[in-house]
């Protein structure tokens, strides 16, 4: 097949980003430490069907971008075949100029399989017969495709009812396959999946709910877990009897939006102390307008292509909320993440008023997240960090994904990281100090994360 446009100095612009990347970031190891790979495949060792299962399986992402093209849904998520879907993806792949989806399926396709020849409609059956006849090895099974993508840690997300049976039977894996603790269907007590999730569970008051949580959370600190996450529309910052809004609630009554907020502040710091008394870190994901779509959502479900970035203010009620936490002594390390890439200077901001010793970093501005995971925007995470923090202590990159060949978007990130600095460099706005250089690479890289987590 024909070369490529993905070149060994592919991104890196500045003679200086090409030495940082290839000379300290290019063979790092990969901490990936918030990921949606579901455990149970990574245990069973699963074998993908063909390159669509591979490929666009669960990639909601590439969903959207099929639709955008007028690709029908049953070419998507629908009864079509793989191959029919397949060639619908490699239709509107040669349209995305611009996007990072073009990048990274080419780099997803490169480092795997060896082909760098862009994929287009007419030569999508040889590149469907080129990875189904790889994807039949043993060597692109889920546990292979991880350990040649030289990842040595991943967190996955996982609810606090899950029993981690899968997580068990991966001790012993080269890779370390943590839990992350996501209470989120505890917390919205306002959402349709909360008294179903209360009734599963089997709690019947607020106590005992708390009670499940602290059981729970010490469940999960015994199979690894260091990390919770919790997705917010806007943090929560209302104080009130979040028991009698609890009893209100299952009893059968509507509650308020002020209601609501009570009882997320309530439950949400109440973890926050479990997690400072563990040494966890807290991921705060905020700004995301979920399910838009009603009649989409009823057909197949959440996370599946239609939500988009919130425009809510967030600066007073998070402020408000770290505070009540630093007052009472349970901040734990906390990343926050936003959805909207306004609020870039609200984080950059915030994060700064509760930093202390002797963690590092303590408070963190995450990686571009989800819309924002391109190169604009990872470089307006970064750009605003560096601004107003220190973006050498920065954590760095995750995947976000439910790809197993999603580990180029690292790669990606690297190369994105060192040509912003060595452009820095390069225009004489840094020194040629090589061996901070290394650090600040190395550190952002991998180091970093290994250090803040301590993994």
């Amino acid at each position: 097949m024909a070369k490529g446009f993905i070149t060994d100095d592919f991104m890196l612009r500045s003679k200086t980003a090409k030495r940082l990347y290839h000379d300290y970031a290019e063979h790092l190891p990969i901490i990936d430490y918030h990921c949606h790979l579901q455990p149970k495949m990574i245990a069973d060792n699963y074998q993908f069907r063909d390159a669509y299962d591979l490929f666009l399986g669960g990639d909601h992402y590439k969903w959207r971008q099929m639709r955008t093209n007028g690709v029908p849904e049953e070419y998507i998520t629908g009864a079509a075949d793989g191959l029919q879907k397949w060639k619908k993806w490699a239709e509107t792949l040669p349209l995305l100029i611009g996007n990072p989806l073009y990048h990274w399926t080419h780099l997803e396709l490169l480092r795997y399989f060896g082909i760098s020849e862009s994929l287009t409609e007419e030569n999508c059956e040889e590149v469907w017969k080129i990875c189904n006849a790889a994807l039949t090895s043993d060597s692109f099974r889920a546990q292979s495709l991880i350990l040649r993508s030289n990842v040595e840690t991943i967190c996955t997300t996982d609810d606090p009812a899950d029993t981690l049976e899968h997580h068990e039977a991966l001790v012993g894996f080269a890779t370390k396959v943590l839990p992350t603790f996501r209470p989120d269907k505890a917390v919205e007590i306002g959402k349709e999946t909360f008294l179903p999730y209360i009734e599963a569970i089997g709690v019947k008051t607020y106590d005992e709910l708390i009670a499940w949580l602290r059981d729970r959370i010490a469940f999960f600190h015994a199979h690894g877990c260091r990390l919770s996450d919790h997705a917010l529309e806007a943090a929560p910052c209302t104080v009130g009897d979040a028991a009698a809004v609890f009893e209100k609630r299952v009893n059968g009554g509507e509650i308020t939006e002020r209601e609501a907020d009570i009882f997320r502040t309530a439950v949400l710091k109440f973890c926050a102390s479990e997690y400072v008394r563990l040494d966890w870190t807290m991921q705060l994901h905020i700004g995301a307008l979920r399910n838009n779509n009603t009649k989409m959502y009823r057909l197949l479900g959440a996370d599946t292509g239609f939500d988009s970035v919130n425009d809510r203010e967030i600066a007073a009620d998070l402020a408000g909320f770290l505070d009540t936490l630093a007052v009472d002594d349970c901040l734990p390390k906390t990343i926050l993440y936003t959805l909207n890439p306004k609020d870039n200077y609200v984080l950059g901001t915030l994060m700064g008023c509760f930093q202390s010793a002797p963690t590092a970093g303590k408070i963190q501005f995450g990686s571009g997240w989800w819309f924002n995971d391109q190169r604009d925007g990872m470089e307006g995470q970064m750009q605003a960090l560096a601004n107003l923090g220190n973006l050498s202590r920065f954590v760095g990159m995750l995947t976000d994904s439910r790809s197993f060949v999603s580990y180029p978007r690292h790669e990606y990130f690297r190369r994105i990281f060192c040509n912003l600095i060595g452009t820095w460099v390069d225009n004489g706005e840094y020194p040629d100090d090589r061996k901070m250089l290394e650090r600040i690479v190395r550190g952002v890289c991998y180091e970093n994360a290994k250090t803040y987590f301590k993994f």
